[in-house]
C-alpha cells in the first residue's frame, strides 16, 4: 500500500530547501504550542486527539480522482475549523510527524516541507478562506458546511501551491516551475473535491452531536444552530474513536493503489528518481505494513490501529501539555 499524496520523500528538494523549510515549520509549531495554551478548553482536550486519530485513518483511504490518480484527505481546513488554526496545525504536524518516523511516510529531511504543505498552509489558508466565506453564506449550520467544503478544498490548491514555490527555490531535477505549478495545480483541485466532500460530512457531524465543540461555530447561537442537542462528551469521543477504528482497520482496505497527487506529478514529470530510500524503510510498520504478517489485510489494519492509537495519545498529550502551560503561567 502506498500513501503519498503531498507526503514528500527524500531527496525532493536540495538540501538548503529541506533545511529552511525545516526551521520555518519548527518555529510556527513551537508558536502553535504557546497559542494553543491560550485557545484550548477542558472540553477540546479528547478532541485535539481524536481529530489527530481520525485525520490519520482517513488518510489512509486513497480515492480515485482521473486518469489514474487518487487523493485522500489532508485535514488541515478541517482541523483548524474544529479546534482553530493554530490548534488545527498543531494536530495535523503531530499526524506527519507519526507517518514519518512510524510508518515512512514522508522523508525525514522533508519533514520541514512536509509539515508546512500539510498543515500549517492548509490550515491557516483554509482558516482565512472560511472566515470570508462565512461572511457571504447564512448564519446557521448550513453556513459552516458551506464554508467548510470551500475553504477545504481551496486549502489542497494552496498545499500544492506552496510545493510548488519551494520547487522553484530548491529543485532536484531540471523540470521547470510552471510546468511542476501547473501539474500539482491541475491535479490537486481534483483531490480538493473529496477533501470538501469528507471535510464537510465531518463537520455536519459534529454540528449534529456537538456543535459547542466547532470553534468555526462559536458565533452562532442555538437557534442559528436549529436547537442541535448535545450528545455527552464521553459517547462523543468514544464514537469518534470507533470512526477512526473502523477507517484504519476496514474502510482502508479498499484504498485505490494508483499514484496519488504529488507521486503522479513526479512520475509524469520525469523527477521521481530524485527521491531517495527512507531512512526507516525496513522498520516495524513501513508503508502502513505490519512486518512478520503475511495476510495483507490483517497486515495493514494492525498498522492502522497502530497509527491510530499512536496519533490519539500523541495529540492527547500535546494537548494536554498546552494546557498545563496555560495553567502554569497563571
Amino acid at each position: 500500500m502506498s500513501i503519498v499524496a503531498m507526503h514528500a520523500p527524500d531527496g525532493f528538494l536540495e538540501p538548503g530547501v529541506a533545511l529552511v523549510t525545516g526551521l520555518i515549520a519548527l518555529a510556527v509549531m513551537a508558536a502553535a504550542v504557546r497559542s494553543s495554551s491560550q485557545e484550548l478548553g477542558d472540553r477540546q482536550v479528547p478532541l485535539a486527539g481524536m481529530a489527530a486519530a481520525f485525520i490519520f485513518a482517513a488518510q489512509m483511504f486513497n480515492f480515485p480522482v482521473a486518469s489514474g490518480t487518487t487523493g485522500h484527505l489532508l485535514g488541515g481546513a478541517l482541523a483548524a475549523i474544529l479546534l482553530g488554526p493554530w490548534v488545527g496545525a498543531l494536530v495535523v504536524g503531530v499526524v506527519v510527524l507519526v507517518q514519518a518516523l512510524i510508518f515512512a511516510d514522508g522523508g525525514l529531511t522533508a519533514l520541514g516541507y512536509n509539515v508546512i504543505n500539510m498543515a500549517i498552509v492548509p490550515a491557516f489558508g483554509g482558516w482565512a478562506i472560511y472566515c470570508l466565506v462565512r461572511r457571504v453564506l447564512p448564519s446557521n449550520a448550513a453556513g459552516v458546511i458551506g464554508a467548510t467544503a470551500v475553504a477545504s478544498g481551496l486549502s489542497v490548491v494552496f498545499a500544492a501551491s506552496a510545493f510548488s514555490i519551494q520547487w522553484l527555490f530548491g529543485a532536484t531535477a531540471p523540470v521547470p516551475f510552471d510546468t511542476v505549478f501547473g501539474a500539482m495545480v491541475g491535479v490537486h483541485v481534483l483531490i480538493g473535491i473529496g477533501e470538501a466532500a469528507i471535510s464537510a460530512m465531518a463537520i455536519a457531524a459534529v454540528l449534529a452531536a456537538r456543535p459547542d465543540l466547532v470553534v468555526g461555530a462559536q458565533d452562532l447561537n442555538a437557534t442559528q444552530l436549529a436547537d442541535r442537542p448535545r450528545v455527552g462528551a464521553r459517547p462523543f469521543v468514544i464514537g469518534g474513536l470507533l470512526v477512526a477504528v473502523f477507517l484504519a482497520m476496514v474502510v482502508s482496505q479498499f484504498a485505490a493503489s494508483s499514484p496519488d497527487g504529488l507521486e503522479k506529478v513526479a512520475e509524469d514529470k520525469g523527477f521521481s528518481d530524485s527521491a531517495t530510500d527512507h531512512t526507516f524503510a525496513q522498520s516495524m510498520f513501513a508503508d502502513y505494513a505490519t512486518r512478520g504478517i503475511d495476510n495483507e489485510n490483517l497486515s495493514l489494519a494492525i498498522a492502522g490501529v497502530t497509527g491510530v492509537t499512536l496519533t490519539l495519545a500523541v495529540g492527547t498529550g500535546m494537548a494536554v501539555g498546552a494546557r498545563q502551560l496555560r495553567r502554569a503561567a497563571t
